[in-house]
């Protein structure tokens, strides 16, 4: 069976120290550890190299379809088949059925479409149900695709409204919220600095928002000093 052969491929691959390291930098949606027996250990490198090999096999669908996953390590590898599909039709498909069992920062930021760059109208249409979902990790991943693909030539002050317009109690939503607010200031200031300036962020997310801008190289000194000056006392 093609899942058992996968899993036998990721053990060849484990690196014990990695998993060990991975513990905890992968925590669950509820901040806690990921146990340890649900980590093999494969580095992304390798996870990359597997998925572009298996993502050409006829019988992948087979893996795909077998949801949950076991091992964290499974769902990397899924996130990357899914990146690496050609077809937009499918690929949305299969992440559609993916999404719910994605549960931690890393599947959900590491899974990024290449084929979504020629189909921006049709993702948003997906990212404006996404950013609506009960789901911690579909509304990271909607906050996230707004971030990637709609802050260039694309971008619209819709698109900034609808994650202002996310209300979360939920630790990785409001940092995804705060990175791509950040991402904005530094790509769209003028548009953007009004979200800040009218304090339209939750206090916490909004400290955080001015935190990671000062941190980037792609703001100026001189808008990092006013940025200073906006942060407020209140963090809850």
């Amino acid at each position: 069976m093609i899942v058992d052969d996968i899993q036998k491929e990721l053990f060849a691959l484990r690196d014990e120290k990695y998993a060990s390291f991975q513990k905890n930098l992968i925590p669950t949606e509820s901040q806690e550890a990921t146990p340890a027996e649900q980590i093999i250990g494969v580095r992304t490198p390798a996870l990359r190299d597997l998925a572009k090999r298996l993502g050409k096999q006829e019988d992948i669908g087979l893996f795909l379809d077998t949801l949950p996953h076991r091992y964290f390590d499974e769902n990397q590898l899924h996130a990357f088949i899914i990146s690496g599909m050609k077809d937009y039709d499918a690929c949305m498909a299969r992440l559609q059925a993916f999404l719910p069992y994605v549960d931690n920062w890393a599947t959900c930021d590491q899974m990024s479409p290449k084929i979504f760059r020629k189909h921006k109208q049709e993702l948003l249409g997906e990212i404006r149900k996404w950013i609506v979902s009960e789901r911690t990790f579909t509304v990271r991943f909607a906050i996230g695709m707004l971030m990637e693909h709609f802050l260039g030539e694309d971008f619209d002050l819709q698109y900034p409204e609808m994650v202002a317009g996310v209300v979360s109690d939920q630790y990785y939503v409001n940092m995804m919220i705060a990175w791509y607010f950040a991402t904005a200031l530094a790509k769209q200031y003028d548009d953007i600095l009004p979200f800040i300036e009218q304090r339209r962020l939750s206090p916490w997310t909004h400290n955080k928002t001015i935190q990671k801008a000062i941190e980037s190289y792609r703001i100026t000194d001189e808008q990092k000093a006013y940025l200073r000056t906006l942060k407020t006392g209140r963090t809850t």
